[in-house]
């Protein structure tokens, strides 16, 4: 008896699967992506579009003339930095990994604590960041009247007799919210193909809301809640040899604001603790959306994660530890998932990339002498 037995639980478990599989079952916790949003006092035109398209290639918006946002946002790295912590201002490095500006538009908070509440406030605390583009926007306005192409553009978009710094947030911003995909396979599916994602994929979502249960901060539309957790991500190891970043992660420390004990113990990334203060906050981080993640390797605030499969090796080991363990989520426990159903996580996770979103960078105009005032 015992073995029909096990051969009929077989057949029907394969006939469950099969029929999980064929259903078209679509999740109400996640969605495809749709437009995003623009703000009212920034709307989209194609010349405010064209001109921050290229101050983000523009080196001119940083302190020395060749820092520009693409920088550490390059596009043939996923629109950041394939390494784990970003490029630095000359001279520094910086701190924490480089995120994606595909589908930024969608957040409501920027940067991995939300220091910054749009766009237009990212790419100002970016040009202007110590270890980042560390510009002055007094210096980075005179430079701009000095392109005639500058002078021309802020005219027709912004009315400006010369260029306006925050209005090249402005543009800068506006491009960045044309860099969305919403043609993933996985939004394909959402919509209603169910040939857009192979039966490793649908097996991978059923895990994602179910088993695995990713989907209890990665939902709605971005796949992600923009809540903070801390969910023991070990701290970056750079920090144990390199000289120059161990001076980057004092100086943030410092600039930032800790208490003199604070300033000397601590050896981890406070996160989230910065922006309230709060030592329960200590080590949390925002959820990012797992979209063009195929591009965006290593992962983690710090980049302490290679691959997606070790992404999801870590959440089914029960996360990891670090100095702020005291804080770390309840959500964070074993998965107890199998080796094949960690194949398929990972299959799932692929559907939610489509193409690489590479351009032809445009040229950047040159200065040129101010004209002579008229008399």
């Amino acid at each position: 008896m015992t073995k029909p037995s096990k051969i009929s639980a077989l057949l029907a478990a394969t006939c469950i699967a099969g029929a999980a599989i064929a259903d078209g079952h679509r999740p109400a916790e996640l969605a495809a992506l749709g437009p995003p949003p623009i703000p009212a006092d920034n709307p989209q035109t194609p010349e405010k579009v064209a001109l921050g398209e290229k101050l983000f290639f523009d080196p001119i918006l940083s302190g020395n003339y060749a820092m520009p946002c693409s920088a550490c946002h390059l596009p043939d790295a996923g629109w950041a930095v394939q390494a784990p912590i970003s490029f630095g201002y000359p001279g520094t490095t910086h701190w924490r990994n480089s995120q994606t500006v595909v589908n930024s538009a969608y957040y409501k908070k920027l940067f991995w604590a939300g220091a910054s509440g749009s766009l237009e406030h990212q790419a100002r605390s970016a040009a202007r960041g110590g270890v980042a583009g560390n510009g002055e926007d007094d210096m980075m306005e005179a430079r701009l009247a000095f392109v005639p192409e500058y002078r021309e553009a802020f005219r027709e978009v912004f009315g400006d007799q010369y260029p306006l710094v925050r209005h090249a947030y402005m543009a800068i911003a506006a491009y960045q919210r044309t860099l969305v995909q919403t043609d993933t396979p996985f939004d394909e599916y959402m919509r209603g193909d169910d040939a857009a994602l192979d039966d490793a994929q649908k097996r991978g979502l059923e895990l994602f809301t179910g088993k695995a249960n990713c989907s209890a901060c990665h939902n709605g539309p971005l796949l992600s809640n923009e809540a903070y957790y801390n969910i023991g991500v070990p701290r970056y190891s750079g920090w144990e040899e390199d000289e120059i970043a161990q001076i980057t992660f004092r100086f943030e420390l410092f600039a930032k604001g800790s208490t003199e004990e604070m300033y000397r113990s601590t050896k981890d990334d406070p996160g989230l603790y910065f922006r309230t203060k709060q030592t329960s906050d200590k080590g949390k981080f925002r959820v990012p959306s797992l979209r063009y993640t195929a591009y965006t390797y290593p992962y983690m605030h710090n980049g302490m994660l290679e691959t997606l499969r070790d992404v999801v090796v870590f959440y089914n080991d029960g996360g990891g530890e670090n100095e702020f363990s005291d804080n770390k989520s309840d959500l964070i426990q074993p998965l107890g998932l199998s080796d094949g159903e960690i194949d398929d996580l990972v299959a799932f996770l692929g559907s939610l990339s489509g193409d690489e979103i590479l351009i032809d960078e445009p040229e950047i105009p040159t200065m040129q002498p101010l004209p002579q005032a008229q008399n």
